[in-house]
């Protein structure tokens, strides 16, 4: 499975467009464009095992940093900022890594 299976094309390419800019991305603001924000806890959980690079059930920040190539792979890296914050806002236990159920919180909230 893909994430062009879950999610349209189109509204991918344009929240990667939105913030093609370095330090412009926005998690929220991506999950709305993207359609993320719409998809239920077991089409997110899917799309979460899709963007788990190396499977280990968590995405932490070393990943993070190429989230957006996962969705695109000539998309940018995020910055070491966009990283950081992006880690903050969803790693719910402050273990450094975001988990299935931390992305469908930040998600949902």
């Amino acid at each position: 499975m893909s994430l062009t299976d879950i999610l349209s094309p189109s509204d991918i390419a344009a929240a990667l467009r939105d913030c093609q800019a370095p330090d412009s991305f926005s998690p929220k603001k991506f999950f709305q464009i993207s359609g993320m924000s719409k998809k239920s806890r077991s089409q997110l959980k899917e799309i979460f095992r899709i963007l788990d690079n190396d499977q280990s059930g968590f995405i932490e920040e070393d990943e993070l940093k190429y989230f957006l190539q996962r969705f695109e792979c000539g998309a940018r890296v995020l910055t070491t900022s966009e990283t950081k914050t992006f880690l903050a806002a969803a790693d719910h236990d402050g273990d450094g890594k975001i988990g299935a159920e931390g992305i469908n919180l930040f998600i949902h909230r």
